[in-house]
């Protein structure tokens, strides 16, 4: 199960921090299943905003990079992405990603 947190309404420019915990499974499990994040506007595809591999490696949608940043905390098998001058484009609901399994999202709202 994952419950993610930390959405909000921010004006152009502000920074939120989003949290996504996974419950229900072993640590082992958690280090080697790829986490993300992903976000989808009404009409839209969702998409990748960022992802961790079980190796490590971090991939990050051209349009968040150097803006967002994607962490893990093992021992509290969470996820968090970091979302530092956020734009009017960034508004979405955004889903974190646990192996094959989504989270619930959260609305993030960014007015200009």
């Amino acid at each position: 199960q994952l419950q993610a947190s930390g959405g909000g309404s921010v004006q152009a420019g502000g920074s939120l921090r989003l949290s996504c915990k996974v419950s229900g499974t072993i640590l082992s499990v958690f280090w080697s299943k790829t986490k993300g994040w992903y976000r989808q506007v009404p009409g839209k595809d969702r998409e990748l905003v960022a992802s961790i591999t079980d190796s490590g490696e971090i991939n990050y949608a051209e349009s968040v990079k150097g803006r967002f940043t994607l962490s893990k905390d093992n021992a509290k098998k969470s996820t968090y992405l970091q979302m530092n001058n956020l734009k009017p484009e960034d508004t979405a609901v955004y889903y974190c990603l646990f192996g094959t399994s989504w989270g619930q999202g959260t609305q993030v709202t960014v007015s200009s």
